[in-house]
């Protein structure tokens, strides 16, 4: 594993950001980082976005949200979304983003963040549960809810 570091999404760093590949059949499970992006704006106060750096080079990007006072629980401490280039996949880049925004969620004062995402065999839920995450219900559309106690 190289070195890895977090930096804030910029105007330095989004091109990089935006180009993160998939790996086949991961498509349909991960949304452009330009959708997040467009949601920091309408939410800057509650939005916190991060490039992860491996050797320097972006290689994954992590969006949360802390919003402690929002009549849904599961997106008061929650990752928004989270994208490895494919890469990078395999190579600690998503466990130490999560761990970054555990570590964000913790100096707020929150004792668990959560994430949603859709089932499937190309989906994210192994690597979800591989980092500690159980599920903990599901949304109306019949996505999994998941919680990472802190």
């Amino acid at each position: 594993m190289g070195e890895l570091r977090l930096e804030e999404l910029s105007a330095r760093n989004i091109v990089a950001a935006n180009s993160l590949s998939l790996k086949p059949g991961q498509e349909q499970y991960v949304a452009p980082v330009s959708y997040s992006v467009a949601g920091s704006v309408i939410n800057p106060a509650t939005s916190w976005q991060r490039v992860v750096l491996l050797d320097g080079e972006v290689a994954g990007f992590i969006h949360g949200n802390f919003e402690p006072d929002s009549v849904h629980e599961e997106f008061r401490a929650c990752i928004w979304r989270i994208n490895v280039d494919a890469d990078a996949q395999g190579r600690g880049v998503g466990k130490f983003a999560a761990e970054a925004l555990a570590e964000e969620a913790r100096k707020r004062g929150f004792d668990h963040i959560t994430v949603i995402w859709e089932p499937g065999a190309e989906g994210p839920e192994s690597f979800f549960h591989r980092i500690g995450f159980v599920d903990i219900g599901e949304t109306a559309y019949g996505e999994t809810i998941g919680s990472l106690k802190l």
